[in-house]
């Protein structure tokens, strides 16, 4: 693409060649830095959910851009046939800031994938069957979307993958009545991202931590979105004080590289053998290395602590503006991750900022969803905020 190529010249691109799975909006995005993005045309955009959670750091981090850059110039794929030092580094990086072993992967769907082979590997024989949440996402394959408990995700794909049954969010004695003799774990996101931003109940992940071990059943944390420093740690499971043995992470984990990975605790993770699973491209050099920059850039600018700021300063906003606002129902925010429960549809909100040059999400219907980078500053957080609370009150006329 050339810079005088125009949105509208791209768009027939995609309409003559691009199979139309995504709903997109009129507009081709050609470059960003920190939380700003512009278009073909030059018009410049406020991004407080840049890549759907995937730009932790922004467009174009520094320490990320040179790292791909240096690593390109070396070695751009290596099939794990053979070690290299980055996959080695980014490993020891990201384990010995939470626990185990990890294995990588390309994607969120694929460290599910990964993690559901794990858990019946690594459990008795007759155990296969995985409790998962109502209202959670997990994915697009077949096992994390059968994982995914909402029946919007399963429609046309039957029969799905046996062994997936459903909870209640929050509700310990629904879980207890699904554990069986042939349970081999209990997989939760930490909080529910897709789900609309759905915090747990006190007690609730402590309580599934105490039926995993009652009932020799592993416990899953699927941090596709939680993890990096989403929630002002560098992992969900740290916010809540409650171990998983098996975590799932991607989306913000190299900086807005595709990566996913998955970390075992040293005794299960020896079921993954040689042989019974792999990832082609899984723990390149390209991903690695932008890997450990996106973590030298979190604790070299202080990310944890800044985002822990820059998320009270959304929280007073938006807990301000409910006292004024009647059609907000709930503010739910933990760290970078925002959501606004209204009573009324979410998406025209999402078009009208768009239109005032801001982008979010909007997700459930009625949920508005934001996932700041950690380095959004406050001026951007103000800006947005204002942006927001605008149309917001429009809306509420």
């Amino acid at each position: 693409m050339t810079a005088k190529t125009s949105s509208a010249e791209t768009i027939a691109l995609f309409d003559q060649y691009v199979i139309g799975n995504y709903r997109r909006y009129p507009i081709c995005l050609v470059r960003g830095e920190g939380s700003r993005v512009w278009d073909a045309e030059g018009n410049s955009y406020l991004d407080l959910f840049p890549g759907w959670g995937c730009n932790i750091l922004g467009y174009s981090p520094e320490r990320v851009v040179s790292a791909v850059q240096q690593q390109a110039a070396q070695l751009i794929h290596v099939p794990n046939t053979w070690y290299t030092r980055a996959q080695g580094e980014f490993a020891e990086a990201i384990c010995t800031r939470s626990f185990g072993k990890a294995f990588f992967c390309n994607s969120g769907a694929e460290s599910i994938e990964a993690a559901v082979k794990l858990a019946r590997l690594a459990t008795a024989k007759e155990k296969y069957k995985i409790i998962t949440f109502e209202n959670g996402f997990h994915g697009r394959t077949f096992a994390a979307v059968t994982a995914t408990a909402q029946p919007k995700y399963h429609d046309g794909f039957g029969p799905l993958v046996a062994g997936f049954t459903y909870a209640p969010h929050n509700d310990l004695e629904a879980v207890r009545r699904l554990v069986d003799d042939e349970t081999a774990a209990i997989l939760i996101e930490p909080v529910q991202g897709e789900g609309g931003i759905n915090i747990p109940a006190p007690g609730f992940l402590e309580g599934l931590r105490q039926i995993c071990d009652e009932h020799d059943m592993l416990l899953i944390f699927d941090e596709v979105q939680t993890c990096m420093g989403r929630t002002g740690f560098w992992f969900g499971y740290q916010t809540f004080g409650v171990q998983p043995d098996i975590l799932t992470m991607a989306k913000g984990i190299a900086g807005g590289v595709a990566c996913g990975a998955l970390i075992a605790k040293e005794e299960i993770a020896p079921a993954l053998r040689p042989g019974i699973h792999a990832s082609t491209f899984g723990g390149n050099p390209l991903a690695m290395s932008a890997g450990l920059a996106t973590i030298q850039t979190i604790e070299a600018e202080n990310l944890l602590e800044s985002s822990k700021m820059m998320s009270e300063r959304f929280r007073q906003h938006f807990q301000q503006l409910q006292q004024e606002l009647p059609i907000i129902e709930e503010v739910r925010v933990c760290g970078m991750m925002i959501g606004l429960e209204l009573n009324i549809e979410a998406a025209p909100a999402v078009k009208k900022c768009l239109d005032r040059g801001l982008l979010i999400n909007a997700t459930h219907d009625t949920v508005l969803r934001l996932l700041p980078a950690l380095n959004v500053t406050s001026e951007d957080v103000e800006e947005g905020c204002q942006i927001l609370s605008a149309v917001l009150r429009e809306m509420a006329e």
